[in-house]
């Protein structure tokens, strides 16, 4: 049985590019269109959700991407304790939003690997396997994308000039890292 705790990539460090696994990081999509909704969010985990495409926003614990209008990732800045299996978060948003019809939940945390990425060479190889133009991208601090690199969807989010979250879905995750080190490796 695949353990989604353990790390499935190893960590790389090639031509001034570091790449590692970012585990164990919860991880909820939220859904939802009423004001109520942002209100909600905003009460229940102290974060404003941003409204401007392709952007977020961050507090001490978490930091919410944008993916479409009615659609948010959410995800913990830190790692998650694995000896408390901690689910507070999730909870919390289920009795505040899902159990009020004010919109939905879902834990997306086996589904998605986040990838680390730090050092010069992060938007040349981006630029290598995806038609998305980074050159206004990479120097906006917390822009958001969603694009494919090599045939596989990503979300990228720039947290700063040199610094990036990759989130991929696990089952391309194994083969998206294997591909960006030997790309890394002819840059």
């Amino acid at each position: 049985m695949l353990k989604y705790n353990q790390a499935l990539l190893k960590d790389s460090s090639l031509q001034d590019l570091q790449m590692k696994e970012i585990k164990p990081i919860m991880k909820l999509v939220v859904r939802g269109k009423k004001r109520e909704f942002i209100s909600a969010i905003g009460k229940s985990l102290n974060i404003l959700l941003p409204t401007e495409p392709n952007t977020s926003t961050q507090s001490d614990i978490l930091t919410a991407l944008w993916l479409s209008p009615d659609e948010w990732m959410i995800f913990s800045n830190q790692p998650v304790d694995e000896s408390t299996n901690n689910y507070e978060t999730e909870e919390l948003l289920n009795n505040n939003i899902s159990k009020l019809n004010l919109g939905a939940v879902t834990d997306v945390t086996d589904q998605f690997v986040m990838i680390g990425l730090k050092g010069n060479k992060i938007y040349e190889l981006f630029q290598t396997g995806s038609p998305f133009n980074f050159n206004d991208f990479q120097n906006k601090k917390g822009a958001v994308t969603q694009t494919i690199l090599t045939k596989i969807d990503i979300i990228v989010h720039n947290q700063d000039k040199n610094t990036v979250n990759l989130f991929v879905r696990r089952s391309f995750s194994q083969h998206l890292f294997s591909w960006m080190n030997d790309a890394a490796s002819r840059l």
